[in-house]
């Protein structure tokens, strides 16, 4: 069974920073807001100890909020999420399930992790693909899906 969580920050720090970076650097003025998700996809954990470590390795409950399988999106965003390329060294991934061994006491779960960036605005194509473009660092990444 593989399970997916979404991670957000609730004060959106990252996300405000990104967005005044696209609105001065690809002159996007129809841009109003972004927002950043870290996606995790774990696999290899039973229901007792998902129930254990969610929200103590993927999330920090105070500044952050974990959505379960799906996170809530309006209707006139847009999404897109980006992975590293395999062979890429996700040290995230890696460390969530090194955590997750070393709590549970149990044998190391899969863990791949995926950026979410969601775009709100009154944007074009062009627009959606010129920030694709500038997110995604093509040595080291690529646009993933969002199933």
């Amino acid at each position: 069974m593989i399970r997916r969580v979404f991670v957000e920050d609730k004060n959106g720090h990252c996300a405000g920073a990104l967005l005044n970076d696209l609105k001065g650097n690809l002159n996007l003025k129809k841009l109003e807001s972004v927002r950043v998700l870290q996606r995790y996809d774990i696999e290899g954990l039973d229901d007792e100890v998902y129930g254990r470590v969610k929200n103590l390795i993927f999330c920090e409950a105070p500044v952050e909020n974990l959505y379960e399988t799906e996170f809530p999106m309006d209707s006139a965003e847009t999404a897109f999420a980006i992975e590293y390329l395999p062979g890429q060294f996700d040290q995230r991934a890696d460390s969530a399930a090194q955590c997750i061994q070393l709590i549970a006491q149990c044998e190391r779960p899969i863990v791949r992790c995926a950026r979410i960036y969601v775009l709100y605005g009154s944007l074009t194509e062009k627009d959606i693909d010129a920030v694709k473009k500038y997110v995604i660092n093509p040595v080291e990444s690529r646009e993933a899906s969002l199933s």
